[in-house]
């Protein structure tokens, strides 16, 4: 696995629990579960079923913030992060395809 990998699942491991994510985003509690049931986000859970967000959560939660700020509604919310899903997701095939040796293209 390189070090890219290594970090990315360790940016996706639920490490914070929900009071800690909720003020490191400056939000209510009571959001981030109505967040959670929109599939805005999609925390980790303990055996005990505690919510345990990652970086990528906290990443995510700050851009819904962003998103309602700018008056978007939770639907509206949930569109344009599925597109920059998308877009990162293209810009990274069309990356791999660039870096692909010349004579393989």
């Amino acid at each position: 696995m390189t070090r890219s990998q290594e970090d990315d699942r360790s940016r996706s491991r639920g490490v914070y629990a929900i009071s800690i994510a909720a003020e490191m985003v400056s939000m209510q509690i009571q959001n981030l579960r109505v967040y959670e049931r929109r599939g805005l986000v999609a925390p980790d859970r303990t055996s005990g079923g505690s919510r345990l967000y990652s970086p990528d959560d906290i990443d995510r939660l700050h851009r819904v913030r962003e998103l309602l700020a700018e008056g978007l509604n939770l639907a509206g919310i949930a569109h344009v992060i599925a597109l920059e899903e998308r877009v990162r997701h293209l810009e990274g095939r069309l990356r791999r395809r660039d870096d692909r040796d010349p004579s393989e293209q």
